[in-house]
């Protein structure tokens, strides 16, 4: 880092990381993050992005002077205006968060008192900091809320955070992180799980308040799609190092480390269907990196120098630097990589699940309206629409676990029971459903062996060791291996965990999946070798697949025809390569218009 930027930095005017390493108290010499340079100046936004595992939380909230328990900063500085964060006294840190430094986390909701109300909650934060008088606080409460776009009335002031839906918490957050006027803001995946329209809103606000505001920001995530919207320069993280460096346009456009190319290779692209794959391998863990470059072992452009000694972050072009010895030697990026033609039936349709004039009712309020479609043998049916749409709910019926419904629901030449228990167990068998959240639907109290294994007794597919061989079988499928079978749920990321209920789902050997938001707490190269699995299953086995996103580039990439949901009601259908390149609602198009691209 050259001495002008961080007499830059020390005028006040961003902030900046310097050969920032983090080790382990338990394991000397072990790092989770290491030779970290990165400078975010006043007004601009930079992105951070790379897989679970690959230290980029661990890098943000270094930022705030904070590391997990179990860690410890091991060398290196965050400079802030004329201070070291890393050097302060603990209560002069202290005093730095919140005010000068702010952080978003990903749930906010975890962030909010769900037993305050969230008018409250801002004023006790204004009070807490010292902002305004006692008579001007609220006042000074409603007009954050109306900065980031949300209503600032009583009644939305005297709601609770469970009142409010993902895309309103995480704008109350992102109000409360700005009230102090913050210098710095740490975003860690702020909006994963959101609708495009909510992320799309969300993202923008965010934008604006950083430049208006002058606030330096470091943007957390693993989407690249979102970063290619928001960001002004991108830093690529992998196990713990930064290996590329560069404003967005030139390192989306010219990709040169092979593992930025790995990544965007697993992003699905709105303009055209891909064949998407993952990244072979795992990202190693902290004391089981390799010697030499890191990606070494699962890079396809790997030569046996590669092994041997690290390579440091070096200069490529004005601005643009990677961490590769062989860089200028493989070749320009094609964005088109991996096209393929988009879905259409080669033979007729044969359908096994059907949906009639479908009502849902929770109690007496009806939430969904009369929605027709179905499902051939061997077909990926999306069903898309914005939080809230009734996408969710509509599978949730055909999966057997909410009851309240009028219409019909066949599967092959029979009518499907009102509840999982009004059907026989060879239905239930035949249609599995894969939830949105691993970590609710993994029981914590057994092991991922007992988890995969227990649809196989119960349907009497197979027990004892050979039910264990299956089991292995299914982890090896979904990326994981036999290392996991000991373990809890709890040992393992979000993205591992959701890859633990497919092959849960797949054990029962099913002829249905309803796949409920599945790859939304996915790392895209994660995401890209779980399609590739459902595409594969699909081919080979003839499976079906009811698959519920928001994500409408991935519904060009996997699925043939799609389902378009707006306040309970099918607005649009059709072949998705038809829909989306020709949307004829007003809605169709505005959900195209908020998903983030980078083709």
């Amino acid at each position: 880092m050259t001495n002008t930027v961080d007499t830059a930095v020390r005028q006040g005017q961003g902030i900046a990381i310097e050969g920032l390493r983090i080790g382990l108290t338990s394991r000397p010499g072990v790092d989770v993050v290491d030779d970290i340079d990165l400078v975010m100046r006043t007004g601009e936004v930079v992105g951070l992005v790379g897989e679970s595992g690959s230290g980029k939380t661990t890098v943000g909230t270094a930022l705030l002077g904070y590391t997990r328990a179990g860690a410890v900063f091991d060398g290196g500085k965050v400079l802030f205006e004329d201070r070291d964060v890393l050097a302060l006294p603990w209560q002069q840190v202290r005093q730095l968060r919140g005010e000068e430094i702010a952080y978003v986390p990903q749930d906010p909701a975890a962030a909010l008192n769900p037993s305050i109300r969230i008018g409250k909650q801002i004023v006790e934060l204004m009070q807490l900091r010292g902002l305004g008088t006692a008579e001007s606080r609220l006042a000074g409460a409603r007009a954050g809320l109306a900065e980031v776009g949300l209503p600032n009335d009583d009644e939305f002031l005297s709601r609770y955070s469970h009142q409010l839906s993902g895309g309103q918490v995480q704008r109350v957050a992102l109000a409360m992180a700005f009230l102090p006027r913050p210098k710095v803001l740490v975003l860690d995946e702020p909006t994963t799980g959101l609708d495009v329209t909510t992320q799309g809103m969300v993202l923008r606000t965010m934008g604006e308040l950083c430049r208006s505001h002058g606030v330096a920001a470091l943007y957390v995530t693993h989407d690249l799609a979102v970063v290619a919207n928001i960001a002004d320069r991108v830093a690529v993280m992998y196990a713990g190092q930064i290996v590329e460096l560069g404003p967005k346009e030139q390192l989306f456009a010219d990709p040169r480390h092979p593992y930025t190319r790995a990544l965007l290779d697993s992003i699905p692209h709105l303009s055209q269907a891909r064949a998407l794959s993952g990244i072979p391998g795992r990202t190693p863990a902290p004391g089981a990196r390799p010697g030499g470059c890191r990606f070494h072992n699962r890079c396809a452009y790997a030569i046996e120098e590669c092994a041997k000694d690290t390579p440091a972050l070096r200069d490529l072009a004005p601005a643009h630097q990677v961490r590769c010895i062989r860089a200028e030697e493989i070749g320009a990026w094609d964005i088109s990589r991996g096209a393929v033609p988009d879905a259409r039936p080669d033979r007729p349709r044969d359908v096994i699940l059907s949906i009639e004039n479908l009502g849902v009712f929770y109690g007496h309020k009806q939430v969904v309206f009369d929605v027709s479609f179905d499902v051939a043998k061997a077909e990926v049916v999306a069903l898309v629409g914005e939080s809230g749409s009734g996408k969710t709910t509509i599978s949730r019926c055909v999966g057997g676990l909410h009851k309240e419904w009028t219409g019909r629901i066949g599967f092959e030449d029979r009518d499907l029971g009102h509840g999982s228990r009004a059907r026989s167990a060879a239905d239930r068998k035949r249609i599995q459903y894969i939830f949105q959240n691993p970590y609710l639907s993994l029981n914590p109290r057994l092991t991922i062996e007992q988890i995969v294994k227990r649809p196989m007794e119960l349907f009497g597919i197979a027990s004892g060791r050979q039910a264990t061989d299956r089991v292995v079988e299914l982890l090896d499928q979904v990326a994981l291996g036999p290392a996991v079978l000991k373990y809890q749920a709890n040992r393992l990321s979000g993205g591992e965990r959701q890859r633990v209920a497919i092959a849960r789902a797949l054990a029962a050997e099913p002829d249905v999946l309803v796949c409920d938001e599945v790859t939304s707490a996915l790392d895209v190269s994660v995401q890209g070798s779980i399609v590739a699995l459902l595409e594969s299953l699909r081919v080979e086995r003839g499976i079906s697949m009811l698959f519920v996103t928001h994500n409408l580039a991935l519904v060009r990439s996997i699925a043939a025809r799609v389902q378009i949901l707006n306040g309970g009601r099918l607005v649009e259908s059709g072949m998705v390569a038809d829909v989306m390149d020709h949307p004829q609602e007003d809605y169709t198009k505005r959900l195209l218009a908020n998903s983030p691209r980078i083709d």
